[in-house]
């Protein structure tokens, strides 16, 4: 009650402002006084940018989660991560990762913007397919490493694992073997294979992890790209006995 007393006198003072377009957060009220449930609970995007969040849903490519349009008959490639060869069983994610969704990202990232994770928790609160995929997992962020965790003060990957691990509920919990190793050059300007160079050795099992091959884990991340990051992390999670894994990501592209 004292936190919503706090955020409700809060937005008089600082109203809340879209991370998209700028513009007032109304969070679902129409101007009748009503509640439009399309866009309630956001608190960073308006409703009309709420409207324009691409949702992802069956059907889907089962590796990388990105949606397969028009009528489905027999299999179909992928052309997002073809030639990837998962380690891991099956990708979904929860929004395409372009307008607010990715607005939602960068701010997280790049600005600090941990304000975003209600929104992005809500996010994942409207894709079913992926509280599905997760419900009673452990979560298994990829890692940053030492260096860019100290520059960004947080890990962006654990606490979207957390948000979702708060959607899921059903005792899905949030577990950190992994460590990363090496620390990488930037990967967004680079393809597929050029990822894949720079990732080799990148991760490695945490000290003194222990893993239970008998439980299912999930990998999280924010985006999924070509899928290179999340695959050399699976490699390490199945040749140390992972084999019931999965990935999530909050976008996709």
């Amino acid at each position: 009650m004292l936190s919503q007393l706090a955020r409700g006198v809060g937005e008089v003072v600082f109203p809340p402002v879209c991370v998209q377009c700028g513009g007032l957060v109304d969070n679902g009220t129409t101007d009748d006084g009503t509640t439009d449930n399309r866009t309630a609970g956001f608190w960073h995007v308006c409703g009309r940018c709420v409207k324009q969040m691409d949702y992802v849903s069956p059907p889907h490519c089962s590796t990388c989660g990105h949606p397969f349009y028009g009528e489905m008959e027999g299999e179909r490639m992928c052309p997002h991560c073809e030639g990837l060869a998962p380690a891991f069983r099956e990708g979904r994610t929860a929004v395409l990762s372009k307008g607010p969704a990715r607005a939602l990202v960068h701010e997280l990232k790049y600005h600090q913007g941990l304000f975003v994770l209600s929104d992005m928790e809500e996010v994942f609160r409207r894709s079913p397919h992926v509280l599905e995929l997760a419900r009673g997992a452990v979560l298994v962020p990829v890692p940053l490493h030492p260096r860019k965790e100290r520059e960004r003060g947080f890990n962006q990957s654990r606490l979207l694992a957390e948000a979702l691990a708060r959607a899921a509920g059903g005792g899905t919990r949030v577990e950190s073997p992994l460590r990363r190793a090496v620390d990488t050059v930037s990967q967004t300007h680079h393809d597929r294979r050029q990822r894949q160079a720079n990732l080799k050795n990148a991760f490695a099992l945490a000290p003194g992890a222990a893993l239970n091959p008998g439980l299912h884990h999930v990998l999280v991340d924010d985006v999924f790209t070509t899928g290179s990051t999340l695959n050399s992390c699976a490699l390490v999670l199945r040749r140390a006995g992972c084999l019931n894994l999965d990935v999530v990501t909050f976008g996709h592209g």
